[in-house]
């Protein structure tokens, strides 16, 4: 009989083998590389910046250089008129700037995104500034504002204003000129991205609201914007950043004048550093540059609840 049971008993159920961690590590080692060297090419020129804010640092006066702890942060908010001067002007800039793109891209992304004959066309009209690059856009609004070939020339011959006349070089027009040749770049970047949000509304919502008895603004307003929400804030803090380290385009257009009056933040920085040598106080200033959109940031998402659900 023990004989049969022994017989009769099943076999006992194979060990489980545990489970190797190579397969779940695999994927972190073949993008292991990647990182390092994105993470080099990133950190070493940040910790850089930091290392020689902290210094006296210009080529040209070797006999000065050494360690200056922070005095170069001192003397930037407290002895240099110039700095807050930039960093209004940058102010300035990026809300002007980043409000009417905003404004203008959100319309556009509005009429390409209906049914209209030759809509394609539209569509690529309307991005296609965003294909060419801050160099050549530039160049661009340089022939258009030049003073002898350019708007002001052909205002002159309908008898509006005078020949001559440079608006780049007059500190009543600059800002304006300056301004409208940022938008013709920048608008299309957030009609691109507003208009990809808004292929996925489900159009049952429109219908149901239709049906409900509201009206095109009522739709707009609880329906539309309620949607595009998160890719309002991300494209705006996006073209914050990027307006407020705008350099090519008033580099090339005024060169910072006239007489300072767009000069930037980031433009001042270039100057001190590639005109003036002075690398120690142009870290400092990137530093302080860095705080300050850093700082923005955070408080502009956690305002703007990125990311969380819409009432």
């Amino acid at each position: 009989m023990a004989q049969a049971a022994a017989v009769a008993k099943p076999p006992a159920p194979p060990r489980r083998r545990r489970a190797s961690a190579t397969p779940r590590r695999l994927p972190y080692l073949l993008i292991a590389p990647a990182a390092l060297l994105m993470l080099g090419f990133i950190a070493y020129p940040v910790i850089s910046v930091f290392y020689y804010s902290l210094q006296n640092y210009n080529p040209t006066k070797p006999w000065r250089n050494g360690y200056a702890g922070f005095d170069n942060f001192v003397h930037a908010f407290t002895e240099d008129p110039q700095f807050w001067q930039t960093l209004t002007f940058s102010a300035k800039w990026v809300v002007v700037e980043v409000g009417l793109q905003l404004l203008f891209g959100l319309a556009l992304a509005l009429i390409v995104n209906q049914t209209f004959v030759g809509r394609g066309l539209g569509r690529a009209l309307v991005f296609s500034p965003w294909a060419v690059s801050g160099v050549l856009t530039s160049a661009i609004w340089v022939l258009l504002y030049n003073s002898q070939t350019g708007i002001t020339r052909y205002l002159a011959d309908l008898g509006i204003g005078s020949y001559g006349t440079s608006w780049l070089s007059d500190t009543s027009t600059v800002f304006p000129a300056a301004v409208v040749a940022d938008l013709w770049r920048g608008v299309p970047f957030f009609a691109i991205l507003i208009l990809a949000d808004l292929q996925s509304v489900l159009k049952d919502l429109y219908e149901a609201a239709e049906v409900d008895g509201a009206s095109r603004l009522k739709q707009f307003w609880h329906i539309t914007l309620p949607h595009l929400k998160d890719a309002i804030v991300l494209s705006t803090l996006l073209r914050m950043v990027w307006e407020f380290n705008n350099v090519d385009l008033l580099y090339t257009l005024t060169g910072g004048g006239p007489a300072g009056e767009t000069t930037t933040l980031p433009l001042y920085i270039a100057n001190t550093s590639v005109d003036a040598h002075n690398f120690g106080y142009a870290s400092a200033l990137t530093t302080v540059a860095f705080a300050i959109l850093l700082f923005c940031s955070i408080v502009y998402l956690r305002l703007s609840k990125f990311g969380g659900e819409t009432k």
